[in-house]
């Protein structure tokens, strides 16, 4: 059922875009290959067991723990969205 100016399907569509998008950014932040020796960000040691425990780890704890916050901030926008979730 198309409400308004829109086509059908279109709420499902922007659902479907938006796990998309979400599925996406978890795939790049998977680690993959070797786990780096010092932190990328601020230069500090990165611990053995943190480098065995998460392959391609290139942050501290500390570091990693900052960056998340940043993408938990930033996550929730719905760039294809409607004006209700932007309005929100």
């Amino acid at each position: 059922m198309a409400g308004g100016w829109s086509e059908d399907g279109a709420v499902h569509k922007q659902i479907d875009a938006t796990v998309d998008d979400a599925v996406a950014r978890a795939r790049e932040n998977l680690g993959h290959g070797e786990s780096a020796e010092f932190c990328d960000e601020c230069g500090e040691p990165i611990p053995e067991a943190r480098r065995a425990a998460l392959a391609g780890v290139r942050y501290c704890v500390n570091c990693q723990s900052k960056i998340d916050k940043k993408q938990a901030a930033t996550s929730g926008y719905n760039r294809r969205g409607s004006k209700d979730s932007q309005l929100r």
